[in-house]
């Protein structure tokens, strides 16, 4: 019973997804490219990119504790960071990136569009912006949380504003996997549960997760969304 329980309450499908995607698109990116990590934070994603010519950027304002609202890290350790600039001003010249990496960073800025004409500015002609941000997100990083996400027509809407076209606009998950993780998310705040409410959350999970293949409709929901898109 043990085992059927971890099993089902203790798989982060959303950030696994969004790691092999972020992986695979990072190692596609030509050798020798010089790649912006915007908003990048404890840079996790530098651990691909050593055959590119790695770049850091954050404001470097969040410190794992925030104003204690919602959830926080506890922990932040942006001393690495390269570039210490507001995300909508970063110092550096006009088509100085053949990529940009932003991932899970637009739901903590007050102007996501305005960050959109910086990346066009920053990158070469036909370069590449490679995106992810959660559909719908809780409060988090407080008080750095400005959207709780954002759904495929926002893209499809203001990236080719911005001088983007989109070359890959994909979900992660669906409804039924969002369904699930708030139901993980939620009982995380039993605490020490009792096991009972832990065997109904592990059944309920098993069910949705059974009918998932059946009944998918990222359209309705998902945890988030995975984007390339490319500079006109």
């Amino acid at each position: 019973m043990k085992n059927f329980i971890k099993g089902y309450l203790e798989i982060p499908e959303n950030l696994l997804n969004r790691q092999r995607w972020v992986k695979k698109t990072l190692l596609n990116v030509p050798e020798g490219s010089r790649i912006l990590d915007a908003g990048a934070g404890e840079q996790q994603y530098k651990q691909y990119c050593s055959h590119l010519n790695y770049v850091s950027q954050d404001f470097n304002e969040y410190d794992g504790h925030g104003d204690s609202v919602g959830l926080q890290t506890g922990v932040w350790d942006v001393s690495e960071i390269d570039i210490v600039s507001d995300i909508l001003e970063i110092p550096e010249k006009d088509g100085s990136f053949d990529t940009i990496i932003c991932t899970e960073v637009f739901e903590h800025i007050p102007d996501p569009t305005g960050a959109l004409v910086e990346f066009n500015r920053l990158l070469r002609p036909g370069g590449v912006l490679i995106l992810t941000a959660p559909f719908a997100s809780l409060t988090h990083f407080a008080p750095y949380h400005f959207a709780t996400g954002f759904s495929k027509y926002w893209y499809e809407h203001h990236f080719p504003k911005a001088g983007f076209g989109i070359t890959e606009l994909t979900p992660n998950g669906d409804y039924p996997a969002l369904l699930a993780q708030e139901l993980l998310r939620m009982t995380s705040y039993f605490g020490k549960a009792p096991l009972l409410i832990k065997i109904f959350a592990a059944f309920i999970l098993r069910y949705i997760k059974r009918r998932k293949h059946q009944n998918s409709n990222a359209d309705i929901g998902c945890f988030g969304f995975h984007v390339i898109a490319q500079k006109k």
